[in-house]
């Protein structure tokens, strides 16, 4: 079963996501150019929300040696040195003399080559097992432990939904289960319905203490652009009960979640700036058993020669959906949810099987 939402959004001028150069995302869709919310950009945004904080289980970093040695109350170097026999360590080795001779041993501590993916409970007990660990046991024991409590200490509603992708140095037979989890989640860009190109905002600020120089004390330009978006997110639900071990009940807490913080967070990029806290103005959840991305409602850039940019965006997207209705199949169940009923989905739509 697949919990399908797509969301219509538009927002006041902004800079939510910007590329290299610091201009906002965009793509070409439909022929025309079109402003882009990055599907990275968008789930940080929900993992780091209030509404997703009770349920934020993993953690996301390259000083994973530092955390562990923290809460265990041992030397940073000591645990890098375990982490990099388990193959996620910083990799490197440090030259040391002994007897006049130049050999490596993997003693260095300092930040992993890349970020990973783990969660609270497994440093939790990966710090308990190096905090308890008997003088005698070897460090092959205690790297095939760690790698056990990576493995298995998964089931988190964040890393259930997003997955995890975590490929260790496979040696001395350490990592015996795959490491990947696999996301329950599926995010795509978000674009605007219509044409969208980014604009430049030139700007000056004046001294407070004013002198016999004249003009402005500091000037410089940012790209912004304004747009109303489409959004579309599927959860597996299988896949997400599995990833949390069975629990059907937290899954539960994590969809509702996920929604509420798809509907009411936004990226941060440059919001001092601008501000652009705009809130969806519709909202549909399908419950069906195929993928299905309705953005090709916008392959014909969305007009305004009739109506405002989001009743427009509205109306091409249920004569979408319509279409595909009437050419295919309908989902299992379809809500439609649009503040104090300001939108609604076209009439030949209200009578088949979509709940206001």
């Amino acid at each position: 079963m697949l919990i399908e939402i797509h969301v219509i959004q538009n927002h006041s001028p902004a800079n939510l996501n910007r590329d290299d150069l610091g201009a906002p995302k965009t793509c070409w869709f439909g022929g025309v150019l079109r402003c882009r919310i990055s599907s990275q950009c968008i789930k940080r945004s929900i993992r780091k929300s209030k509404q997703f904080a009770t349920l934020l289980g993993g953690i996301r970093t390259r000083r994973l040696a530092r955390l562990i040695a923290k809460k265990a109350g041992c030397r940073e170097t000591d645990v890098s040195k375990i982490l990099n026999k388990c193959g996620i360590g910083d990799g490197k080795a440090k030259k040391q003399k002994n007897n006049s001779e130049e050999i490596e041993e993997d003693i260095t501590s300092g930040d992993s080559k890349a970020l990973i993916y783990t969660t609270n409970e497994a440093i939790n007990k990966i710090a308990e097992l190096l905090k308890d660990k008997p003088k005698s046991s070897s460090d092959n024991n205690i790297t095939k432990d760690i790698a056990k409590i990576i493995t298995e200490e998964t089931a988190v509603p964040d890393m259930a939904l997003s997955g995890r992708m975590l490929e260790p140095k496979k040696s001395d037979n350490i990592w015996n289960k795959t490491t990947t989890v696999e996301a329950a989640l599926q995010v795509a860009h978000a674009i605007s319905t219509h044409e969208a190109r980014p604009e430049v905002d030139y700007y000056v600020a004046t001294d407070d203490i004013l002198g016999n120089d004249a003009g402005a004390a500091f000037l410089d330009e940012a790209m912004f652009s304004s747009a109303c978006f489409y959004k579309y997110f599927s959860v597996n639900w299988e896949t997400l009960v599995c990833n949390l071990k069975g629990h059907g009940e937290l899954a539960a807490h994590t969809i509702g979640a996920f929604i509420c913080a798809a509907a009411l967070v936004n990226p941060a990029g440059k919001q001092n700036s601008f501000a652009a806290h705009n809130l969806p103005d519709g909202i549909l959840v399908e419950i069906r058993d195929t993928p299905i991305n309705y953005a090709n409602a916008f392959a014909k850039p969305v007009s305004i020669d009739k109506r405002d940019i989001v009743s427009q965006s509205i109306a091409q997207l249920s004569q979408y959906i319509y279409d595909l209705d009437e050419g295919y199949y309908k989902p299992e169940k379809r809500f439609w949810f649009s503040p104090n009923l300001r939108y609604t989905l076209l009439r030949m739509l209200a009578n088949k099987n979509i709940i206001n």
